[in-house]
């Protein structure tokens, strides 16, 4: 028995980490600063993926949104945002944007650069997102759960609260699952 638990060991440190989900498989630069990373990076965690934007009836989410991420981070979930004036509702600068979420809402959970989530030439993980799920965002706010293996789980419209008990149930679930 020692053998095989040693040798399965010895297997999971030389094949290294799991190759990267092609839905993860992008990098993507950071809001209001130039370096890029791969959201590769965020395999292995449970991903909340979500369209923002500062004048909304939504907007009010961002708590929602930074609660989850602050009550769950360490169990391993990381909440992505991308602002988007998709829907004309996000004319700021990325500068704006960055200094709104983190004093109005104390925002924490990575933030990405202003990107469009739909039309011509949307995001490559909304790409992604879409051919998953069916759809692209509808509106902002639109939450896409990935599993730790890098592998779309579901998708929430604008009007479901980050802390609702039918997105709460999944992202429970997901975190207590191993793959």
């Amino acid at each position: 028995m020692r053998k095989i638990i040693i040798f399965a060991m010895l297997m999971a440190s030389w094949g290294g980490a799991a190759a990267c989900s092609a839905l993860l498989d992008h990098e993507v630069r950071k809001l209001g600063e130039e370096e890029t990373v791969s959201l590769c990076d965020y395999q292995g965690q449970v991903i909340v993926v979500v369209n923002t934007a500062s004048r909304c009836g939504y907007t009010r989410q961002y708590a929602s949104l930074e609660k989850l991420y602050s009550e769950h981070r360490e169990q391993g979930l990381v909440v992505l945002g991308f602002p988007s004036n998709d829907f004309s509702q996000e004319p700021g600068t990325e500068e704006q944007i960055q200094s709104f979420c983190r004093l109005t809402y104390g925002v924490e959970f990575p933030m990405f650069a202003k990107s469009s989530v739909r039309g011509n030439a949307p995001e490559p993980i909304y790409e992604g997102l879409a051919a998953a799920s069916g759809r692209y965002p509808q509106w902002n706010f639109h939450k896409y759960l990935i599993a730790r293996d890098g592998s779309y789980v579901a998708d929430f419209p604008s009007s479901v609260d980050p802390l609702s008990n039918r997105m709460m149930d999944l992202v429970e679930r997901e975190l207590v699952r191993k793959f």
